[in-house]
């Protein structure tokens, strides 16, 4: 299956932060071919071993399954849906979204409704609906209706958002944050026959509320190296100033420096230019960014675990729905793949 496919499966699958199921269940089916060993942890990790030299290093490469959405709240007698935000949402992107609530029965359609623009005051107008006043409209005449179709306190919501190419190297997808991520660990994979360092190989749940998922599976796996494929913030649009989001799309995937939980350890930085500067691949460096991303929690495991990141250029995170560069994505692949050959050299 190419790349593209494989992105097109993950960003369409519903997985809101505790609710990974259906990515958990294509995560296994498509590393399968390609690991020794796979297994789920005890709360829904996944975690794959490719077996190298006996003495060699250990290296975890991770990529998180989960993706920011909604959880239904309430249920209004009216019927309506009041929810809440399942990891960092601007309020401004809710309004007039169409949803998926994934109930025990079926995934039912709403819509993110609000007061009507048309009988808003003016100052009413000037400000930002909070997540707090804002609904689900499922189409139910009131509540008893919206329990007949299935819908409980604590379904998962998903955007609506289906995958699609618009451009030569270019696709528009929900959840990219961190699908593309999955989809570069299950590339990377599939490109590595023969190594010299044992691979973990791991999707991991809930980076999106706490880093969780990580946290445990580097706790269980405690490997010599830490290696998180994620995405960052391409600046390069309109109204974005270089020095607050330095990463543009199609210049290559984005090493971290430095971000708001991790200090990249200097070995593996340059293990990562070394092997990209060997490998003829496009890089970028980037520093200061606020979020931070599972490699945090990897290397704060027990004693230590010298760690980085390696980021694809992603334009309009965390919201419904994201844009990106298949060319990014396959030089994040490339890049993985030069430094798993190369950690031996480093550690």
């Amino acid at each position: 299956m190419k790349l593209v496919d494989v992105l097109e499966k993950l960003s369409n699958a519903c997985g809101v932060a505790g609710r990974e199921e259906e990515v958990r269940d294509l995560m296994k089916e498509l590393l399968k071919p390609n690991v020794d060993e796979i297994r789920e942890d005890k709360l829904g990790n996944v975690i794959g071993v490719k077996k190298g030299k006996k003495d060699a290093p250990t290296v975890m490469l991770a990529a998180h399954m989960d993706e920011i959405g909604l959880m239904v709240k309430n249920i209004t007698k009216e019927g309506f849906l009041q929810f809440a935000k399942i990891g960092g949402i601007d309020d401004r992107i809710l309004i007039a979204q169409k949803v998926l609530v994934h109930t025990d029965k079926r995934s039912i359609t709403g819509i993110i409704g609000s007061k009507p623009p048309h009988i808003l005051k003016e100052e009413e107008k000037k400000k930002v609906i909070e997540a707090d006043d804002l609904f689900i409209d499922v189409g139910a005449k009131d509540k008893q209706d919206a329990q007949k179709m299935g819908v409980r306190v604590g379904d998962a919501v998903s955007f609506d958002i289906k995958f699609t190419r618009v451009g030569k190297d270019t696709v528009v997808g929900k959840a990219f944050d961190d699908r593309v991520g999955c989809a570069a660990l299950i590339e990377t994979m599939r490109k590595l026959s023969k190594v010299d360092c044992t691979i973990y190989v791991v999707g991991t749940i809930q980076e999106e509320v706490g880093l969780r998922g990580a946290t445990i599976a580097a706790f269980q796996l405690y490997p010599d190296v830490g290696i998180a494929l994620d995405v960052t913030v391409a600046g390069d649009v309109p109204g974005v100033k270089e020095v607050e989001a330095p990463a543009k799309m199609r210049a290559g995937p984005a090493l971290t420096v430095a971000d708001a939980g991790l200090i990249t350890h200097p070995k593996v930085l340059r293990l990562f230019i070394d092997s990209a500067e060997e490998n003829k691949i496009p890089y970028q460096l980037e520093t200061g960014m606020r979020g931070t991303t599972d490699a945090a929690k990897i290397a704060l495991t027990k004693e230590g675990v010298p760690s980085g990141v390696i980021s694809i250029p992603t334009r309009y995170i965390h919201s419904p729905a994201s844009l990106l560069s298949l060319k990014d994505v396959e030089n994040t692949v490339k890049l993985a793949v030069a430094t798993i050959k190369n950690v031996s050299k480093y550690f």
